[in-house]
């Protein structure tokens, strides 16, 4: 089960700059301009084996200083309520500011843990500013520089003591398929996930994941036996009036680090929009099976082939290079194929545990690679002499063992997960190929 981490703080003092350098990407624009981060950034930090999910909470373009600060509000009280470990990020050229003591006084009256981090001490001059901070009263701020990386090494340190140790509920379930309702505000998943019990619900059990608010609801009817995990989209009635779109990131980072599958919901009257892909990018991300369910198709008025075929094609080109996933159009309010999308996580979840035995592995690509051998480099050429399929893994995973691992591309290794797809069936699920030395 992941852990959460939540970077807060007012606008401009690097948070995004901070979360590129944390997550070794380039994910979040980056800008001297208060307020450029209005999308909800997510990605994954591994330190020393130990993994986590990281939120950066972005800032706002606002006309008044009093909305500026309702809206910073609502961010650092979501992040309290749903985060396990809370960055808080202030400016130590610019030392402590109004904004800053308010969002303190808020953390001090959590009982979350809370990092404090003195950013843009970019140079040793700078350090003669940090103590300042002991002022807002949350321990000893952490001095870093998030554009040149020092001090990340020892902040990482800390994020990692504070994080929770994994509990072993989940080594406690039952080894069948947990499957996660997921998508953008609106999209059907209460619904769905209303349509999927009904009203002559059989329900075995409800257990407490790992993660607080992660519910397992076993659902074993119509010969189905799964784990619905049905975190993603229930929001509590006082969130209403809430940032929607960061809180439905949130609880999806946590319904998709729990489950095995994720049923992934598409309003088909609004198209697939930038949280659709943001939210897929997250599955991959994290190396879940798909389903992609095309909700409300009842509303649309073409419903003919034609019209299937455009949209999963639109769907398939925004969420390239991974197309090898099931899409299937119903009605929640209906129940118009919900049970259909049951009966293919089901098959997702098979494909993801399918094990192909090496001989049949090993005469179909040696045959692959025969016809199609990986281009030399540099007048060498590289030699694919076995492979195996890895046995116990997260994801089908295959390892190809030759004579110069390290000149096999990009290009080639998705030419051998291609010809692996066409012979055997890994719909939904990700492939994983290494390259090692033989």
């Amino acid at each position: 089960m992941g852990r959460l981490v939540a970077i807060v703080g007012r606008p401009n003092v690097g948070k995004s700059t901070l979360f590129n350098r944390l997550t070794q990407t380039r994910t979040a624009i980056v800008n001297d301009t208060a307020g450029t981060t209005r999308d909800r950034q997510y990605g994954k930090v591994d330190w020393c084996g130990k993994e986590f999910s990281i939120v950066d909470t972005g800032g706002w373009v606002v006309n008044s200083d009093d909305i500026f600060e309702s809206e910073i509000n609502k961010q650092v009280h979501l992040a309290i309520e749903e985060a396990d470990v809370i960055l808080f990020v202030v400016d130590a050229m610019n030392g402590v500011t109004d904004l800053d003591d308010h969002v303190a006084e808020i953390l001090r009256r959590s009982k979350k843990p809370v990092i404090l981090v003195a950013n843009k001490v970019d140079s040793n001059d700078w350090l003669y500013n940090v103590p300042e901070f002991y002022s807002l009263g949350l321990g000893e701020p952490y001095p870093v520089s998030a554009s040149n990386g020092s001090g990340t090494g020892d902040l990482l340190d800390e994020v990692v003591k504070d994080l929770p140790e994994e509990d072993d509920t989940e080594e406690q379930l039952e080894r069948i398929p947990r499957f996660a309702i997921v998508g953008r505000p609106n999209a059907g998943k209460s619904s769905i996930i209303n349509s999927f019990i009904g009203e002559d619900r059989n329900i075995v059990t409800d257990i407490a994941g790992t993660t607080r608010d992660s519910i397992y609801t076993r659902y074993n009817k119509f010969g189905f036996d799964f784990y619905l995990v049905d975190t993603a989209g229930i929001r509590k009635k006082t969130k209403v009036n809430e940032d929607i779109e960061y809180y439905s990131v949130i609880r999806s980072i946590r319904a998709i680090e729990a489950s095995d599958v994720c049923i992934l919901m598409i309003d088909a009257t609004r198209g697939i929009e930038s949280q659709d892909v943001s939210i897929f990018s997250l599955i991959q991300r994290n190396k879940k099976g798909l389903v992609v369910c095309v909700n409300k198709w009842d509303l649309v008025e073409d419903k003919s082939q034609k019209a299937i075929d455009f949209f999963a094609n639109a769907i398939r080109q925004r969420f390239a290079p991974f197309t090898d996933f099931p899409i299937i159009f119903g009605s929640a309010l209906t129940k118009q194929r919900i049970y259909k999308v049951i009966e293919t996580a089901v098959d997702v979840y098979k494909n993801r545990e399918r094990v192909i035995p090496t001989s049949q592995l090993n005469v179909y690509m040696q045959e692959v690679i025969g016809a199609y051998p990986p281009p030399a480099n540099k007048g060498k050429y590289i030699k694919i002499k076995y492979v195996t399929m890895l046995k116990d893994s997260v994801i089908p995973t295959f390892v190809f063992f030759c004579n110069l691992p390290q000149w096999v591309k990009d290009p080639y290794r998705r030419y051998l997960e291609n010809k692996i797809r066409e012979k055997w069936d890994f719909s939904g699920t990700p492939i994983n190929i290494f390259m090692r030395e033989k």
